[in-house]
């Protein structure tokens, strides 16, 4: 275990460290940097750029996340069927948008949002009318959902078909022999046998949403009037410590936000265990 244990403290327990160690102290223009205590964590919680971004990023989360675990789970139960034409196709087809570079991939879908000249302006041309327009305050968040579902329905897919390949085939045949139908056999084999992976897809969404940056980032420099420099936790954090050279507040803001992702994630996977009993 010593060599795990070495990368572990030097990648994970000393950055969380000095991090902590950095949230407690303060940057100022004058003065330089001081010792402030537990007064940059006393800031962060009635900090409405803050929360703000927070708040934003719990929407998301309620909304893209079910979207998105819902549209694998039917592509991953579609696959296993054994009746869908082409699945190795599909297969890898879900899962390729995966492997695409996250800066490419929203770059691609950015200007295809363009109302100018992307795929956004030739269907509003031929319906006559502005029936897309993502680059708007009232829909951008959508736009970045779609952009964060299209890149990870493949992967939590590949996740949950990998849990509905240790079904033994005998179970099949079981429920076949007394006249199961295919939808009783997804609601009794097939469901029970990947609520474990989904859990588990939904930790991991829950932490890629709380860690939502490239996204919202990137599209800042296509449309800056739409994305503000605290439109989420993290890129507030960037902010704070590349423009506004708050190193010390910028640590605060990443531990209360890693704390609050921690809470989520484990009343999930609690509440996950507890129906698997």
């Amino acid at each position: 275990m010593s060599p795990f244990l070495v990368v572990f403290a030097l990648m994970i327990v000393t950055p969380l460290a000095y991090s902590m160690y950095l949230s407690l102290f303060r940057n100022q223009l004058m003065g330089g940097t001081t010792f402030a205590g537990f007064a940059n964590y006393v800031t962060a919680l009635t900090d409405p750029k803050l929360w703000d971004g927070a708040g934003r990023v719990g929407l998301f989360l309620v909304v893209q996340v079910p979207i998105m675990l819902l549209l694998a789970l039917v592509a991953a139960l579609a696959i296993d069927s054994g009746r869908l034409h082409g699945r190795s196709f599909f297969r890898v087809a879900l899962f390729l948008p995966y492997a695409v570079p996250g800066v490419v991939a929203v770059l691609m879908w950015g200007y295809m949002y363009d109302d100018r000249l992307g795929l956004t302006a030739t269907v509003n041309d031929l319906v006559g009318f502005a029936l897309l327009d993502p680059y708007t305050k009232r829909w951008i968040l959508t736009a970045i959902g779609n952009i964060v579902t299209w890149e990870f329905v493949g992967y939590n897919m590949l996740i949950l078909y990998s849990a509905l390949k240790t079904v033994p085939h005998e179970v099949y045949e079981a429920a076949a022999i007394d006249g199961a139908g295919q939808f009783r056999i997804v609601r009794s084999i097939k469901l029970p046998a990947v609520r474990g992976a989904l859990v588990i897809a939904t930790i991991f969404s829950i932490l890629g949403s709380f860690q939502l940056f490239n996204e919202p980032n990137i599209l800042k420099e296509i449309q800056p009037a739409l994305i503000s420099s605290y439109y989420t936790p993290n890129i507030y954090a960037y902010n704070l410590t590349f423009a506004g050279n708050q190193v010390s507040y910028a640590a605060t803001v990443a531990i209360v936000m890693g704390l609050v992702t921690a809470v989520i994630a484990y009343v999930v996977q609690l509440r996950g265990t507890r129906r698997e009993a």
